[in-house]
């Protein structure tokens, strides 16, 4: 980057110099070619009302008299050049050269032009010299034309004369661009280094405010990456940990069995084991692989008008049973509540929500189902009287592998990855998640979607 800026920076002076050099040098040849053209008209008005022409003709065609005049011969020294034609395009006199070897005059443009307006002007590019010439004519009372003309440098001539002062003048910029981009560019990117170091802590030093968008982006994204980085690591760990507890228990169960350690009357209880912690195991395989369809978000998603009422008494229905096993009452107060869903995933988030109610749950406790409207957005809420949730746990409950009792989960099989599923189906709806508990008193978790459409909507919430 720092060469990008020097490469620019150079680039630009020389750009910058060239054009300034090229536009002056128009500017400055136009105002000198105009200056040329009013001297020479000048010249030649004053040179005509001197009378020395006019005096010199003297009423005689005698063509050497006019040279031997003395007062053309003085202008022999004079410069401009001085050319004095007849009305026929004859020269008459010329300060320059013998009159007798010139052609003649009368199809030159500003001989012409003066013929027939009194005053003609033109300029003419001698390539071999590399020359322009300037010609201003002007025809006098007597019917006979004056013309000067002076020779200038082209204006490619003046280029070619100025290169070395133009490339002097471009080598000075070009070491000053060089220096001031190395100490800008350090300075340009001193922010961007420091702000590199310090990723994982705020700026303690100002950025620019053009680059702080992209520097506050750059730090969530690395944020997010550590932490998701460390999520990775810890739910590395934990699935080892998981995995680990029941097949250890399996392994050693069938060696006991192997080795015939154990009687016959022992063999039911072992094999209980057995079929226990492989129903653990699969659970828990089940459930990893759930979690990681979960993750990937663009996959497709069967989306369609779903109504929370019919999936809670479904769910309801099926793990009635369960809660009767655990001594527990599972009722259903629900209201139609029709939201645009995947019914499947809506299902499963609906089990796992009353499983771990069930779990955490009270002997000859209680779960009640509740679904409908509040204030024009459709809910779904889980209601216990289990154990509760500490305050300073209740943000932790959607982790991976979290447990707030933890013998407790083991006794009744639990994976640990239940509400974990639920935020992540939560997630793909759009849907917020609120949980309110007290230690020993039970908890509420409510799982609240955005608004749905006008019709779909009931004013008889709960």
């Amino acid at each position: 980057m720092k060469q990008k800026i020097n490469l620019y920076l150079s680039l630009i002076a020389l750009v910058a110099v060239l054009s300034t050099t090229i536009g002056i040098t128009l500017v400055y040849y136009s105002l000198f070619q105009t200056q040329v053209k009013k001297d020479l008209a000048l010249y030649t008005r004053l040179l005509a009302d001197t009378g020395v022409f006019q005096s010199a003709y003297a009423g005689t065609e005698d063509v050497n008299a006019y040279v031997e005049n003395a007062a053309l011969i003085e202008l022999k020294r004079d410069n401009p050049r001085i050319t004095w034609i007849s009305g026929d395009g004859t020269v008459l006199y010329d300060n320059g050269t013998d009159v007798s070897n010139l052609a003649n005059h009368l199809d030159r443009p500003e001989i012409r032009k003066a013929i027939e307006t009194g005053s003609g002007e033109t300029v003419r590019r001698s390539d071999t010299f590399n020359l322009n010439t300037f010609y201003y004519a002007l025809q006098l009372e007597d019917g006979t034309i004056l013309r000067t003309s002076a020779q200038a440098s082209s204006i490619s001539n003046v280029f070619v004369s100025s290169l070395p002062v133009i490339f002097g003048i471009c080598a000075v910029f070009l070491v000053i661009c060089i220096t001031l981009g190395h100490f800008l560019s350090l300075q340009l990117l001193k922010p961007l280094n420091v702000m590199a170091e310090h990723l994982d802590s705020p700026m303690k030093t100002t950025v620019y405010r053009e680059l702080q968008p992209f520097a506050d982006k750059i730090r969530t994204q690395h944020e997010n990456i550590l932490e998701a980085a460390s999520v990775r690591q810890d739910f590395t760990a934990n699935i080892s940990h998981e995995l680990k507890k029941p097949l250890t228990a399996i392994s050693g169960y069938s060696e006991l069995i192997e080795t015939g350690m154990v009687s016959g009357d022992q063999i039911p209880h072992i094999a209980a084991q057995i079929h226990h912690n492989s129903n653990r195991l699969l659970s828990l395989i089940n459930d990893i692989i759930r979690l990681s369809e979960l993750d990937h978000k663009e996959l497709p998603r069967k989306f369609a008008p779903a109504d929370l009422k019919t999936i809670a008494e479904n769910c309801s229905s099926n793990l009635r049973v369960s809660a009767e096993k655990h001594h527990l009452s599972l009722s259903c107060q629900c209201r139609s509540a029709v939201l645009s869903a995947d019914s499947d995933l809506l299902k499963e988030l609906l089990e796992n929500l009353i499983q771990n109610a069930i779990q955490y749950n009270r002997e000859n406790g209680f779960i009640v189902v509740r679904t409908g409207l509040q204030d024009g957005c459709p809910f779904l809420s889980v209601q216990d009287s289990g154990i509760g949730i500490p305050r300073s746990e209740r943000e932790r409950i959607f982790e991976r592998f979290y447990r707030i009792d933890k013998s407790r989960s083991r006794e009744t099989g639990g994976t640990g990855l239940g509400l974990a599923i639920v935020k992540h189906i939560a997630e793909i709806h759009d849907a917020k998640i609120t949980v309110d508990s007290e230690v020993g008193q039970g908890t509420c978790i409510t799982v609240l979607f955005k608004a749905s459409a006008p019709g779909n909507q009931n004013p008889s919430a709960i």
